[in-house]
């Protein structure tokens, strides 16, 4: 994962067997009102969906465990978080009505483009370190070839790179990153191409914390379920100084 900055692993019985049972439950979640309501989001084609999976804090679905190849490339968090359940429908992106018209057009034309755990606060939408991921780890729920995840292999060093010049020996989560976060993302449009990744149930995938990412818009020409493109992830926190760090 190194070079590229993600890692896309192959069909794993173990990580079938999880997939399958997450997916019934993210079948009964995103059908519930109350959840709808709470996590639908862009004209109501993608349910956000934090901490929406009931998985143990072993990572556990039921009686079905957590396990699969990505255990050599990662240190496990001793507890793990309730996985998000990202599912994105037919149509998306939509436009919600306090959306700027900027924001729809930068999730259409650069896949919303960003790194986990740089939150906009305030007014201004200042960017400040707030959640500081060790890594994502995607685990596909169902097959769909629509609104695929899309990242920018290599951008992790650049990111990173932008991130600890910018510190500079500082508290991560002291520092206004906007100008930094901004500057290095144009740096990997000019530079690196973005990729779609295709995975279904059974695969896995791993991403560094610094890595950019986003996701496609759904094309209708692609196979995708009605019931849209089902992805679980789990984003456990490092400390700041441990996200921060090369490597």
């Amino acid at each position: 994962m190194v070079k590229d900055g993600f890692v896309v692993f192959d069909s794993d019985s173990a990580v079938l067997g999880w997939a399958q049972a997450a997916y019934a439950a993210a079948l009964d979640i995103t059908a519930d009102p109350d959840a709808r309501a709470h996590n639908l989001r862009h004209a109501q084609t993608w349910f956000v969906g934090v901490d929406a999976l009931p998985n143990a804090e072993d990572g556990s679905i039921g009686d079905v465990p957590l396990k699969g190849p990505w255990g050599p490339h990662l240190a496990a968090p001793p507890r793990w978080h309730r996985a998000q359940l990202s599912v994105v429908y037919p149509g998306y992106p939509g436009q919600d009505a306090g959306e700027s018209d900027a924001n729809h057009r930068y999730r259409i034309k650069r896949f919303a483009a960003h790194v986990d755990g740089l939150l906009p606060l305030g007014p201004q939408r200042r960017r400040f370190l707030r959640e500081p991921h060790a890594f994502v780890l995607g685990l596909p729920l169902n097959m769909a070839e629509a609104a695929p995840l899309v990242v920018w292999p290599g951008s992790h060093t650049v990111m990173g790179d932008a991130f600890r010049a910018e510190i500079a020996g500082r508290n991560p989560q002291d520092i206004d990153l906007t100008e930094a976060y901004q500057a290095a993302r144009r740096a990997v449009y000019d530079t690196i191409a973005p990729l779609r990744v295709q995975a279904g149930p059974g695969q896995s995938i791993l991403l560094h914390r610094h890595l950019l990412h986003g996701v496609a818009p759904w094309d209708a020409a692609l196979d995708g379920p009605a019931e849209g493109r089902m992805i679980a992830y789990f984003r456990p926190q490092f400390t700041a100084a441990e996200w921060l760090a090369a490597g």
